[in-house]
This record gives structure tokens, C-alpha cells and sequence, in this order.
């Protein structure tokens, strides 16, 4: 999977509920954003479970751009720290390859805010389904 197969996956799923966009994505690396209006709490702040949907979402698909064609991916382990708020605008994210291996891989996940402030550091890790070759 690379971007340009980003939208027949999209369709009605909750990234596309939550406003996810998606720039770029590849095993190593996924960058998106999601915004902040809509994916809040009661109080009006982004909402920490957004966080974690964020996280997941780029890590997943990068997984699954590691799994490969035919391959699949599903989220395993995650853990967020909430650094600071966000009120408006957009939060960005980066996940970044710490190790893909053969049937697991682990993503660092940065949230930063419009203004380059971390709102949020994330790990996931994700099982890796690849399709088995023929003999």
C-alpha cells in the first residue's frame, strides 16, 4: 500500500469520521493530521483517546505498507503520553520505524500542534501479516 491507495481504504471508516489527512506513507513513515474541532472533549481541549486514534491509524497504515501487497497489519500495543493541550487548529503526526521485523514492527508516534509544540508521544506496535509465497 502506498498514498495513492489511501482513499478505497478510507471510505466510511473512522479516520474518515475523525478528519484524518494523510501526506505521506511509506513502511519507514506515515505524516497526517487530523483537526482539532470535532475531536474534542466536553471542556473543548483534543481529546486524548484522538491521540491515540491519530497514533494508530499512521502506525497501522505504515504497517501495512511493510506487510506489503496482499499483506495485512493490526494494531497490537500502543501507549500515549499527553504532553499539553490543543484548543483549535490541527494536530499533526509522524510515525516513524523503530523496527519492522518479520511478523511485528514498532512505530514512534510525535503529535505537534500547528506550532510545532508536542502535544502527545505514542509507541505502537503492530503484528505483521504477510502473504505467503509459492514454491
Amino acid at each position: 500500500m502506498d498514498l495513492s491507495d489511501w482513499d478505497r481504504f478510507a471510505a466510511g471508516g473512522l479516520d474518515e469520521k475523525m478528519g484524518l489527512e494523510l501526506f505521506e506513507l511509506t513502511p519507514e513513515r506515515a505524516r497526517g493530521r487530523m483537526p482539532v474541532q470535532g475531536n474534542t472533549q466536553p471542556f473543548g481541549l483534543w481529546h486524548g483517546g484522538a491521540s491515540c486514534v491519530l497514533a494508530e491509524s499512521l502506525a497501522s497504515l505504515a504497517a501495512v505498507a511493510a506487510a506489503g501487497e496482499g499483506g495485512t497489519a493490526y494494531g497490537v500495543d500502543i501507549n500515549a503520553t499527553h504532553h499539553a493541550p490543543a484548543r483549535s487548529g490541527w494536530v499533526n503526526g509522524e510515525a516513524t520505524a523503530i523496527r519492522i521485523g518479520g511478523s511485528l514492527g514498532t512505530w514512534e508516534v510525535i503529535l505537534t500542534d500547528d506550532h510545532g509544540q508536542r502535544l502527545c508521544t505514542a509507541r505502537v506496535t503492530c503484528a505483521l501479516r504477510r502473504p505467503r509465497r509459492s514454491a
